[in-house]
């Protein structure tokens, strides 16, 4: 099972200080927190892709070739990457030069974003946005897989013997995972394809999430891609950890309070309750995590969100620390005693090679 953190991009002010940090300090901050998240062990850093104060990370490509360039192991993704205002031909191009970069450490996360001005920005209709989702992805698979395409379509112009260059890295694409907090429509089109199916997992209940991912298993199993147990699920979830958990409840309740994300709605103990949001201490996050396994079942990744509302990139690294010591050591293996052996890892560009090389008579076996 992987494990890593994400992060939104959020500039926020610091409510404890009253002090926001600039674009350029959160950039060089993302940066060091994907060091971090690999020095301590973690699995996997993703960023999300937004064009509107006050979240910085417009280019996630950008950013992410940059942080490959400085890390080794880590597995960097987007969360996400808005597959319906972004033209199909770039993000097949992009990616395909990131993973060439990163030596295919790179996977995406597809998904149709959270601001609505975001589709007249770039030339599109939000009442378009499934039919644009559903569009572009196949499109964008079409330009992976095919070395020449013919192509037309009802939101951009038709392509005629075109080539999206370069071309995937060892001649596959990356994996493609498909996020979504609220839209069987993107737990359908995940299915059909046999990709992995993201759930935010942030801000609603957990009876939500559980109907989203069985119904993303059932389609997957109908689609021929395996038992429902071997679709390929992710998690997000937030924390906030101290070593016990009255310091971790006292410290985050201001950036709680008066964070824009949160909407100055429920109380941190009503948020907490009622979402995955866990503020506590290790043992506490590790029961809590372990716990979405009741409900999700055997899952291949989960990522956490630790570097918004304003905390300083001094917290946020303290509490990478305290996950790669304290928590992911102890899910590891507590996940990995659980997993019947039929149930897949997360699809990695080794497996995926691995696996576009295997003989027809390996595959049946």
């Amino acid at each position: 099972m992987q494990f890593g953190v994400f992060s939104v991009s959020d500039v926020t002010t610091d409510p404890t200080t009253g002090r926001a940090p600039s674009e350029a300090e959160r950039i060089q901050a993302i940066v060091a927190i994907a060091r971090k998240a690999e020095e301590v062990g973690l699995d996997v850093f993703a960023l999300g892709e937004h064009h509107n104060p006050p979240f910085f990370s417009s280019s996630p490509t950008t950013t992410l070739a940059y942080i490959a360039a400085q890390t080794s192991t880590v597995q960097l993704s987007t969360a996400t990457t808005l597959i319906t205002t972004n033209d199909p031909v770039k993000i097949a191009e992009d990616y395909a030069m990131l993973q060439h970069l990163a030596g295919g450490r790179v996977d995406l996360m597809m998904g149709r974003g959270n601001t609505g001005p975001v589709y007249p920005w770039f030339g599109q209709d939000i009442r378009n946005g499934i039919p644009l989702a559903v569009e572009n992805y196949a499109l964008l698979r079409k330009l992976w897989d095919d070395e020449v395409v013919d192509w037309s379509g009802r939101f951009r112009t038709p392509l005629q013997g075109f080539t999206s260059t370069p071309r995937p890295l060892d001649g596959v694409p990356p994996f493609v995972w498909h996020g979504s907090i609220r839209s069987p429509q993107i737990a359908e089109q995940a299915a059909y394809y046999g990709d992995g199916f993201f759930s935010n997992h942030i801000f609603w209940p957990a009876e939500h999430t559980r109907r989203m991912v069985e119904f993303y298993r059932s389609r997957f199993e109908h689609h021929g891609h395996g038992s429902a147990d071997q679709a390929i699920v992710g998690l997000g979830g937030q924390v906030f950890v101290r070593k016990n958990s009255q310091d971790a409840v006292r410290e985050f309740r201001p950036y709680f309070d008066n964070a824009p994300v949160y909407g100055h709605g429920p109380s941190l103990e009503d948020f907490s309750r009622e979402t995955p949001l866990t503020v506590g201490s290790p043992q506490q996050v590790i029961e809590r995590t372990l716990g979405f396994r009741d409900y999700v079942g055997d899952y291949q990744r989960q990522l956490f969100l630790v570097d918004h509302a304003g905390l300083p990139l001094t917290t946020v690294l303290e509490q990478l620390d305290v996950l790669g010591e304290e928590v992911v050591p102890v899910l590891r293996r507590e996940f990995a005693a659980l997993k019947p052996a039929h149930v897949p890892d997360a699809p990695t560009h080794a497996s995926l090679v691995a696996a576009r090389q295997r003989t027809p008579e390996e595959v049946s076996a």
